[in-house]
């Protein structure tokens, strides 16, 4: 919107809409430099989705790996990134990334609040540079304060918690809380920086086509914010609006996002979009099996160690080993678990009790479950095919040729447990410890859906994080990072913490173009 009234209620050097990990990297970036920085986070807590990740940052060549003694570098985390993105996006965008990531962790271990450490998980993709241990490093658990902290106590509550309604836990933060923590920990201690939460950006406010302010919904009135800077929009994508899940999607909606509550509606792609800026990979997103839940919604899903995935067919469609983006694009392309009347069906014996064979990020009640009817249970593979609206004989013949295959220890139709990144969650024995047979009744079925971990279509964006217009010239004093961005990985996830890792690396470049300096310290 164009800057009609002059009058300001509140003035900074930088605004930074939204509160995750490239958010707080960019406020903390322009901080440190010496800028009057504002966050504003929608929501009463800080962290976005950040907050509920494992926290794994995909970082190549970083000062952290180093100490642990990983040999990477910044070429061989571009040979494999090129090697997975290929043409789908910018090459000098995929290389801002790649060489802006080692700065970004020495910039933010260079304050005392921030640690890193690595950790074994391996990449994605069979490709060159891929490593199969993992290159990933993660934010070293942060203590407990001692008695309240206005800014750690207000950090988002893990997805378990916060799903059900439960008080976050004592004790330290962990992953993506930690990382929060040691973020807001690092902004603080510049003086420099400020917060307003629940405080939502409704418009940007223009002068002569630059972006100097915005305006934002705050305690039942509206803020008219100066940024002096400039803005940097870093608050997730649209994953929770169903409107624009149907229009750029053709999802039936937004019930199945890990996307935290009560945020990422794309305001912050809304108001960018009013000032002419260009977007890009809107039907795209961080896809991921999801277990569907009693009223509705639905938990990421992973590190499958047991059981099989079939679709109405009563047939297995992929490697249910496989990552989770790689397998939620699977079920698009199968159209499995797309919709609440075509779900997915997790399919395994009674050998693991009353709990699932894999990794849900928030637990499920057999019972509950049972009760409202998304998961089965039945004494024999007919029985549960009947239950499941499968056909009796495609089920047990899908189950007899899978048991076939574990007792070779190859599974000839979609090669599960072949990959490194399959072998990392196995628990079984023998051969292939992937394969696990199905042959202890009672048998069991629950229900899976395609979630996302967000979306990952937005503004487009430049090598300094400027958001650009259709034209390709940037808008003036405008800049974004994460979600609210198209996503330097464009069609592919090649690697733990390339979301947020990607979004770090770009909130600190936009900070450095913000001071006017260039991103290497």
């Amino acid at each position: 919107m164009a800057n009609t009234d002059q009058t300001w209620d509140q003035e900074c050097d930088v605004l930074v809409v939204g509160s995750g990990g490239g958010a707080l990297t960019g406020a903390y970036g322009t901080a440190a430099r010496g800028l009057d920085t504002l966050v504003i986070e929608k929501t009463g807590y800080f962290g976005g989705t950040t907050a509920y990740a494992g926290a794994c940052l995909w970082l190549p060549g970083n000062q952290a790996q180093a100490r642990d003694g990983v040999p990477d570098s910044a070429d061989l985390g571009r040979a494999y990134f090129r090697a997975v993105v290929g043409d789908t996006t910018p090459h000098d965008l995929q290389d801002a990334y790649i060489d802006g990531a080692a700065a970004t962790v020495a910039f933010l271990e260079d304050n005392p609040h921030v640690r890193f450490e690595h950790r074994p998980f391996p990449d994605y993709y069979e490709a060159p540079g891929r490593f199969e241990a993992g290159r990933g490093v993660f934010p070293v658990d942060l203590p407990a304060p001692d008695g309240p902290h206005p800014l750690l106590d207000a950090v988002r509550p893990p997805a378990w918690a916060e799903r059900l309604g439960l008080p976050a836990p004592d004790g330290p933060l962990t992953d993506g809380r930690a990382l929060i923590g040691r973020l807001l920990l690092a902004f603080e201690s510049t003086g420099n920086g400020r917060t307003l939460r629940h405080t939502a950006l409704t418009h940007l406010i223009t002068d002569d086509g630059r972006v100097v302010g915005a305006e934002a919904a705050h305690d039942g009135g509206t803020l008219r914010i100066r940024a002096r800077r400039g803005v940097l929009l870093a608050a997730g994508g649209f994953e929770a609006n169903a409107e624009l899940r149907r229009e750029w999607q053709d999802l039936p909606g937004a019930d199945w996002t890990m996307g935290a509550p009560g945020g990422n509606t794309g305001d912050a792609l809304i108001a960018a979009v009013e000032t002419g800026a260009a977007t890009g990979l809107l039907d795209q997103a961080w896809w991921c099996p999801s277990l569907r839940f009693p009223d509705g919604s639905a938990a990421f899903t992973l590190g499958l160690h047991g059981g099989i995935f079939v679709d109405g067919s009563g047939r297995r469609f992929a490697n249910e080993s496989l990552p989770y983006d790689r397998m939620g694009r699977r079920m698009l392309a199968a159209k499995a678990g797309t919709t609440p009347d075509n779900p997915v069906w997790w399919v395994f014996d009674d050998r693991f009790g009353d709990e699932l064979p894999g990794i849900t990020v928030v637990p499920a009640d057999r019972q509950a479950f049972t009760a409202a009817g998304v998961w089965r249970t039945a004494e024999t593979l007919g029985g549960l095919a009947r239950q499941i609206g499968v056909d009796a004989e495609a089920l047990r013949s899908t189950v007899r040729t899978f048991n076939g295959y574990a007792a070779d220890g190859v599974d000839a139709d979609f090669h599960r447990g072949e990959d490194p990144y399959d072998r990392f969650f196995a628990r079984g024995e023998g051969a292939n410890p992937c394969l696990v047979p199905i042959d202890r009744g009672p048998f069991h079925a629950v229900q899976i859906v395609l979630g996302d971990l967000g979306t990952k279509g937005g503004v487009r964006t430049d090598t300094r994080a400027r958001v650009l217009r259709g034209d390709g010239a940037p808008v003036p004093g405008l800049y974004a990072a994460g979600n609210t961005a198209a996503s330097v990985s464009g069609h592919h996830y090649p690697g733990p913490g390339a979301p947020i890792g990607s979004a770090m690396v770009f909130g600190h470049i936009a900070a450095a173009d913000l001071a006017g300096r260039e991103a290497d310290r």
